[in-house]
């Protein structure tokens, strides 16, 4: 799913970099860090919304049947958690409990498209194209899947 060609990888590295303060200093971080990521600031071109893997992938896998391409979404240290990239200023009108949004004035890791990290990782890479997750969609996706939850672990 994470799958971008080379010049793919690299409008999505144009993309990502165009919210850093110091597109250079990202790019000089991303090929020296040992971990393969950088440091980026949310709220300029995105705002991430954070879920906890258990609601985070089951809400990927609807995603992914109700559109064609959704907007990157982050695996995290672990796979506890997952943020879907959705637009600027959805993380301040977000009312969801156990989903935390990031922001203005926040910061999230960001790995670089289209290589492999030992930690946080891609499952759908930035397309370069700016293409993000409409909220609306992600919450109608996310009581999908946490209806699909309750059912199975419901017993009903």
């Amino acid at each position: 799913m994470t799958g971008t060609g080379a010049s793919g990888a690299r409008s999505a590295v144009e993309w990502l970099v165009s919210v850093a303060p110091d597109p250079d200093a990202c790019r000089w971080e991303w090929e020296r860090n040992p971990h393969g990521v950088a440091l980026l600031p949310a709220g300029r071109r995105w705002d991430v919304l954070i879920l906890p893997a258990e609601l985070g992938y089951p809400t990927l896998d609807v995603l992914t049947r109700l559109v064609d391409r959704p907007g990157p979404v982050l695996a995290d240290f672990g796979d506890a958690r997952t943020g879907f990239f959705v637009p600027p200023g959805t993380a301040t009108r977000w009312l969801g409990t156990g989903v935390r949004g990031a922001g203005a004035g926040t910061w999230i890791v960001v790995p670089y498209p289209g290589r492999a990290t030992g930690g946080v990782r891609w499952l759908v890479a930035p397309d370069g194209a700016g293409t993000l997750t409409d909220a609306a969609l992600l919450e109608m996706a996310m009581h999908e899947a946490a209806g699909h939850i309750g059912r199975a672990g419901g017993g009903s």
